[in-house]
C-alpha cells in the first residue's frame, strides 16, 4: 500500500491503511463497514460480539489528543472499535478488556512516552501478541504506532521504555519481565508507523 506522507493527518494516515487491508480468511469481511445511512456515533454504539479494532493506549500520553482522533475517525468510517475509556481500573474491567482484545481482529498498539511506565498496558499489549501469535489463518493483524517515540527505544527498550521497565524490575515484577519484554520486541518489530514529534501535532 502506498500513502503519501505530509497530505493527511496521523490518524488519516492509520485510518487509509486500515480500510485498503485485505478480507479476512474468515467468514466475514476484515473491516465490516455499515450500509446503512444511520450517523457513525450510533453505529459505534450498536451492540455487537466482535470488534474490528481494539485500541491499546497510554490514557495519560494521548487520550485527550491523538487516540480520540484516531476513534473519532474509525467511528465515522463504521469501523467498530474498542476503546477503553475506563480511568480506574480492577479486575472487573480487566476481564472486559480480555474479551474486548479476544474479540477483536486488528489491534492498533499506540505506543507513547509513557505507555510502558502502566504495568496495564504492557500486560493489555501481552493479551495482544499472544492473540497474534496463535493465530494461525492470518486472520488478525497487529498495527504499531509510534507516537512521538522513536520505534529503536520500543525495540531495544532504551530511553523512557528501558528507565520504565527498570523501575519495573526494581517493584520486583521479574514474573511479568520476559513476557513484557517479548511483547514489546515482537509489536515493535512489526510493520506500522512512526509520528515523530517534528512532523505530527
Amino acid at each position: 500500500m502506498e500513502i503519501k506522507k505530509g497530505v493527511y493527518t496521523p490518524y488519516e494516515n492509520v485510518l487509509l491503511c486500515i480500510r485498503v487491508l485485505p478480507h479476512s480468511k474468515n467468514n466475514n469481511t476484515y473491516m465490516s463497514m455499515a450500509s446503512s445511512s444511520s450517523s457513525s456515533s450510533q453505529a459505534a454504539t450498536v451492540p455487537r460480539e466482535k470488534y474490528d479494532v481494539f485500541i491499546s493506549f497510554r490514557g495519560d500520553d494521548t487520550r485527550a489528543g491523538f487516540t480520540s482522533h484516531l476513534y473519532a475517525a474509525l467511528c465515522r468510517n463504521y469501523i467498530h472499535t474498542y476503546i477503553d475509556k475506563k480511568i480506574e481500573k480492577g479486575d472487573e474491567v480487566w476481564a472486559e478488556l480480555v474479551k474486548a482484545i479476544k474479540q477483536s481482529t486488528l489491534y492498533l498498539v499506540v505506543f507513547s512516552e509513557n505507555y510502558a511506565s502502566s504495568t496495564w498496558c504492557l500486560n493489555e499489549l501481552v493479551q495482544i501478541m499472544e492473540c497474534n501469535n496463535k493465530n494461525e489463518d492470518d486472520n488478525v493483524v497487529v498495527i504499531p504506532v509510534f507516537y512521538h517515540v522513536d520505534p529503536s527505544q520500543v525495540r531495544k527498550q532504551t530511553g523512557s521504555y528501558g528507565t520504565a521497565l527498570a523501575k519495573h524490575k526494581e517493584q520486583g515484577n521479574d514474573h511479568e519481565m520476559q513476557k513484557w519484554n517479548t511483547a514489546l520486541f515482537q509489536a515493535a518489530n512489526l510493520s506500522g508507523f512512526h509520528l515523530a514529534k517534528n512532523r505530527f501535532f
